[in-house]
């Protein structure tokens, strides 16, 4: 049950670069955070209803695979997509993909909904889930029992 993919395109400036000339490994969680903030933005969960809810998301854990460097004035595609979304956890996986073809990075994250008043997490609300391109029958409520 994969969320459709969020594209987002971006060209690499100098403001991305290290003194290496290339990405700084930091900087690519920084770029995929802006892309996925222009996801739920464009789905309808923004800074503004994070304010007004109270609720939004928070990263828990990441992996980044850097497979190519990436230089200035790069045209690159970010995509992203939850790959499952169980009880207040979700996988989302986003890849910097090369105009030119093949990717640049890719990661993981295990990211969930969190509230900013009780300080906790919550489970994935249907205009949360909406955001990200699913729906209430996407998300499994908690994983099934262990045999």
């Amino acid at each position: 049950m994969p969320s459709p993919a969020h594209d987002y395109p971006l060209l690499i400036v100098e403001r991305h670069l290290d003194t290496f000339g290339h990405v700084n490994n930091a900087t690519y969680l920084q770029i995929f955070e802006e892309a996925r903030w222009d996801w739920i933005t464009r789905g309808g969960f923004g800074l503004k209803q994070v304010r007004e809810l109270g609720q939004g998301p928070t990263v828990l854990e990441c992996a980044l695979r850097f497979q190519r460097e990436l230089l200035n004035r790069t045209p690159v595609n970010v995509r992203s997509w939850v790959s499952s979304y169980v009880g207040k956890i979700a996988r989302v996986h986003q890849e910097i993909q090369l105009e030119s073809g093949g990717t640049a990075c890719e990661a993981d994250f295990i990211v969930g909904l969190f509230d900013t008043r009780a300080r906790k997490l919550i489970d994935p609300t249907p205009q949360w889930l909406a955001s990200v391109g699913l729906s209430e029958q996407d998300w499994q409520p908690r994983a099934p029992a262990a045999d």
